[in-house]
């Protein structure tokens, strides 16, 4: 708002108003200053007359009304203007992408026959009917369900795979004249497994990780176990990551990952290879972040799946789910993560994917754990892992190591060692005291 300051005349040889009441001014100037409140002056025609009444509320003017315009009508056409800019700066975009790389590829090959792994080659080879698809898995009877009939007899009976994507058991087949590796082999397994195979890798060979969690004993990620067991620490390297359960993923529903490399160039390779019609892929510099976020939210998801499985309640599910995520935060950048990548795709959408939805198995075995049952029971019931329960103590570990403080996150490391039941954590966890957030 603003208040009036009043100027005397140029011509007038009498004093301020303001010093004097004896005198008549002509007051020929204001100046417009701002003030918290409206105090508005109304000048008599009687002699050094001010009048002073209470504020009143000003109404600004309504620029499409003062236009003459629907003001409806007005907006919608807004939003239109700038939906339109949207798709044209999109066709602009895609008119001008490099699609090389995929023209380029003629061979993928895929580590690992899990559910994940057979989603993200069916993926690939649909990009391109001339691709061809490799998956190296241990299981003879998979092997010969994927030639013989197309499908993953354990994970995806009912679906489909292209013609284009085969399966063996010869690693060194396999991996031969590869344009790209993905890594599909759960966290726990994976040095062994790539220790095996390191023979046939070619040092060029970029591998792009699927795998989320940490080495139980290393606190190793992805990043450092695959250059590591292959014995080339210039091994190329991409971690995958974001809110992608593999069965949406076999059904071609729209979902939207990252991929995170410290070369640039091989970022936007692997994002032309996978991005689709149906699959967003955004490109990251962060792999720290990336990997951090994929662990530890299956960490989260399993203490999201206990409140539920003690029936806590809403109010009880997202106070949880927020508080671990700032966990996850504060471990991510003391480990040089960005705060940013931890609100993105493979921190926040992934986290609400699997803390959320039923399709999660961490979220799952979290569940049961809530519900009464024993860890080892659930575990022998399950025929996929769930990297949370093996991440959990590695979490612990590793915030231990940057002196980050995770109630929620070491709650969920005691129940699953058998040291805390959900009933006492609840308690315990509702008894901190009550802090600054930060």
């Amino acid at each position: 708002m603003a208040s009036l300051l009043l100027e005397p005349s140029p011509h007038s040889t009498t004093k301020p108003l303001f010093f004097s009441s004896k005198f008549h001014y002509n007051v020929s100037k204001f100046y417009a200053f701002p003030s918290k409140s409206n105090v508005f002056l109304t000048l008599s025609s009687t002699p050094n007359t001010i009048t002073h009444y209470s504020p009143s509320p000003i109404q600004e003017p309504d620029p499409i009304m003062e236009l003459g315009l629907d003001p409806t009508r007005d907006r919608r056409r807004i939003v239109r203007v700038a939906w339109e800019k949207l798709v044209r700066w999109s066709r602009s975009w895609r008119s001008k992408s490099n699609t090389d790389v995929l023209q380029r590829t003629n061979k993928v090959v895929v580590l690992g026959g899990g559910s994940f792994g057979t989603a993200m080659a069916a993926h690939v080879a649909n990009r391109k009917d001339q691709l061809e698809v490799v998956m190296l898995i241990r299981d003879p009877q998979v092997c010969s369900s994927i030639n013989e009939r197309h499908r993953n007899c354990n994970y995806f009976p009912d679906h489909l795979l292209p013609e284009n994507v085969i399966a063996t058991t010869d690693a060194k087949s396999a991996l031969r004249d590869a344009d790209y590796c993905l890594h599909a082999v759960p966290v726990q397994f994976s040095a062994a497994f790539l220790d095996g195979v390191a023979d046939y890798v070619d040092p060029g060979l970029p591998f792009i990780s699927l795998s989320k969690g940490l080495e139980l004993n290393t606190l190793r990620t992805m990043a450092q176990i695959i250059p590591q067991a292959l014995r080339n620490p210039r091994q190329p390297f991409v971690a995958l990551s974001g809110p992608s359960f593999a069965l949406e993923l076999m059904n071609k529903l729209p979902t939207a990952m990252v991929v995170a490399s410290k070369d640039k160039k091989l970022a936007n390779a692997v994002q032309q290879l996978l991005a689709s019609n149906h699959l967003r892929i955004s490109t990251s510099s962060d792999v720290t972040g990336v990997e951090i976020a994929g662990a530890l939210k299956n960490v989260l998801a399993i203490a999201a799946g206990i409140v539920e499985g003690m029936n806590l309640g809403n109010n009880s599910m997202a106070a949880l789910v927020s508080q671990g995520c700032s966990e996850i935060r504060w471990l991510a950048t003391k480990m040089g993560a960005k705060a940013t990548t931890i609100t993105g795709l493979s921190g926040t959408g992934d986290i609400m994917l699997t803390c959320f939805v039923n399709l999660s198995r961490n979220r799952t075995v979290g569940v049961r754990l809530g519900s009464g049952e024993k860890l080892e029971d659930i575990l022998n019931s399950m025929n996929q892992v769930a990297e949370g329960v093996s991440t959990a103590g590695a979490v612990i570990a590793l915030a231990q190591k940057y002196n980050v403080k995770m109630p929620v996150l070491t709650a969920v490391a005691r129940i699953i060692d058998n040291e805390l039941t959900p009933k006492k954590a609840v308690y315990e966890l509702m008894s901190l005291p009550q802090v600054e957030e930060v």
